[in-house]
């Protein structure tokens, strides 16, 4: 019965012997596998860290029913939303749309954009949707929305290329995925493109401003004339810069610059001298992207772009205009904020906060 046994277990130490190689290669391959799938799971950028988020209204007013002025409407505020990192730069970045809050809050492929860019850098960050666009668009008055065309006309017009699905080459845009372009010809609302509703925004976007703090504007498109005449109208010196993309509207002093255009959908406009002095206290910075010559739009703005920072500054200003071309960054569209190479062109914004000294953490 002890042979057998002494047998049994000598047969047994012999399978042992024989299959550790095999089992030390298994445990070697799982524990490979298991480093790669952390690897996996490791994030490639530290998480955001925020002390608080949420949302408010600001400014609008309260009109009572004719007839009946027990019955009230509050209308025509303004919506932002706030994210404030737990570690957070002094000023933050109000980012102004002229279409969608989307365009902030994404690339167009899906990537990183640039409310979480920046976040990242430490700077708080609001979303701003003006008085009846987006969620603030319980207005005091009528409108009415009738459906147009504008697919097409968004291809040309942010310079995705010449004619619809015909790319520019070299842009900065994911030209194979259907879905990118699905998701940025729908980011869109009406934009109420006129002197009358750009004031009426600049009545809240100035309030905000005072409510806020410091804040630098950083916009897109006529959100840029938007930010201009809401710095003249707020109360408080809150408005620390302002970073324009593309923007087609512009303030002038009364007798200087090109002819007002009151009844143009961008303007310009014009204000007395003393009020326009306001947008010499602090820093401007005008950003375009490629291909402007392609559109007579964008070639015409990046000439009045030039002439009002000559204005700006030589009423003791500060301001700017960068084509980003110039900057080594090629390819970019109307929006470039949300183009693949966004990182870099926020890296021109953050180039541009440190040299005004606007970088400042709150604890500095």
């Amino acid at each position: 019965m002890k042979r057998v046994d002494r047998d049994g277990d000598a047969l047994v130490n012999r399978i042992v012997a024989r299959a550790m190689p095999f089992v030390a290669a298994l445990l070697f391959m799982g524990a490979s596998h298991t480093v790669v799938a952390e690897e996996q799971r490791q994030p490639s950028k530290p998480p955001i860290i925020l002390e608080s988020t949420g949302a408010y209204e600001v400014g609008g007013k309260v009109v009572a029913k004719p007839g009946d002025p027990s019955q009230t409407l509050s209308c025509d505020h303004g919506y932002v939303e706030y994210f404030i990192p737990a570690k957070r730069r002094s000023v933050g970045l109000i980012m102004w749309h002229s279409s969608s809050t989307k365009v902030w809050e994404n690339r167009w492929d899906g990537g990183e954009g640039y409310k979480s860019i920046f976040l990242r850098k430490g700077y708080p960050v609001y979303l701003w949707d003006g008085p009846r666009v987006g969620r603030a668009n319980w207005s005091c008055e009528p409108i009415t929305y009738t459906p147009d065309y504008f697919d097409q006309r968004n291809f040309a017009a942010w310079r995705f290329g010449l004619t619809y699905l015909n790319w520019h080459p070299g842009l900065q845009f994911p030209t194979a995925d259907k879905e990118a372009w699905n998701q940025a010809t729908r980011a869109r609302y009406d934009e109420f493109d006129s002197l009358e509703n750009a004031l009426l925004q600049a009545e809240a976007g100035g309030q905000a401003i005072d409510k806020i703090g410091p804040v630098i504007a950083v916009t897109n498109s006529a959100g840029g004339w938007r930010a201009l005449l809401s710095a003249l109208k707020a109360k408080s010196d809150n408005m620390k810069g302002i970073v324009a993309y593309e923007t087609p509207g512009f303030v002038f002093p009364v007798g200087e610059g090109p002819e007002p255009k009151p009844d143009a959908p961008y303007g310009p406009n014009s204000v007395p001298l003393v009020e326009f002095k306001k947008l010499t206290k602090f820093p401007i910075q005008v950003v375009f992207g490629d291909y402007t010559e392609t559109r007579p739009i964008w070639a015409a703005s990046v000439k009045v772009a030039r002439t009002f920072c000559d204005t700006v500054n030589r009423h003791g200003g500060d301001c700017e205009v960068l084509l980003l071309p110039d900057a080594g960054l090629r390819g970019n569209t109307h929006i470039a904020f949300a183009d693949l190479n966004n990182e870099a062109v926020a890296d021109e914004l953050s180039k541009w906060l440190g040299r005004k000294g606007l970088d400042k953490f709150a604890e500095e």
